[in-house]
């Protein structure tokens, strides 16, 4: 990698903290996949990218680890990891289990109200994936669970589904351009709207079971076509020398 090579525009915002916003910004590119997996990230380029010293570098790139998106290998490298298929099992078990209740709750109150709202939502989705804006549909698709989960007042559930869901993330990204993959996340989330509005909890959680298994599907034809990206769920890892 090269700092001119790395996609996207940083710029420091001088109130906030240096590390969280390199963090947000390298995290949002590899979740995107705008930076494949296997990448090298280089300290020292990035430090030149984004104008800081080494210090927030490190710590950004030591969450990351955290969140399996990236391998660091001391006094060799830290590169970009593949998609851990176990990492985003359990992350998809945590999240349907978690939105299949979210759903109960909204459409026991038979909310028209919220319905309507997330219905304005799905309108602007819809101009992304007719303008063929792949990046701005997956950031309102996000903005659609987000209020679900604000509507029952449960915003740090939201915050801690994001951070342990970036290789989940990574296998939906790989499965959003196949052909009706985002038509169809439309219509579901849709259903799942409409659903709430309605007051039928039972059917909003068959709506949500289905959206958010589609992807775990498709599992074995994403690993066969991106054989590179995926690591196989016995992958061990293999140690650089120091």
């Amino acid at each position: 990698m090269s700092v001119d090579s790395l996609p996207g525009i940083f710029q420091l915002d001088r109130t906030r903290n240096a590390t969280v916003q390199v963090f947000e910004h390298l995290r949002e590119l590899i979740v995107t996949l705008a930076i494949k997996p296997g990448t090298v990230l280089p300290r020292g380029q990035l430090a030149d990218y984004f104008n800081l010293s080494l210090t927030p570098i490190r710590e950004a790139l030591a969450r990351l680890e955290e969140e399996r998106l990236v391998d660091i290998y001391p006094q060799h490298q830290t590169r970009v990891g593949s998609i851990d298929l176990a990492s985003a099992r359990q992350a998809h078990f945590f999240r349907l289990s978690v939105e299949l209740e979210i759903a109960h709750v909204l459409a026991e109150r038979a909310n028209p109200a919220l319905a309507k709202r997330l219905l304005d939502i799905l309108g602007r989705q819809r101009a992304c994936l007719d303008s063929g804006d792949l990046e701005n549909f997956t950031r309102v698709d996000l903005e659609f669970h987000q209020t679900m989960y604000n509507e029952v007042q449960l915003p740090a559930l939201w915050t801690m589904m994001r951070s342990s869901s970036g290789n989940l993330d990574r296998l939906r990204r790989l499965h959003l351009p196949v052909n009706g993959k985002a038509q169809s996340i439309l219509e579901q989330h849709t259903q799942i709207a409409l659903c709430i509005g309605e007051g039928d909890a039972v059917k909003a959680q068959a709506c949500v079971r289905r959206h958010l298994s589609g992807t775990l599907v498709v599992l074995n034809a994403l690993k066969d076509k991106y054989p590179d990206n995926v690591l196989p769920e016995d992958y061990t890892p293999v140690a650089f020398p120091a």
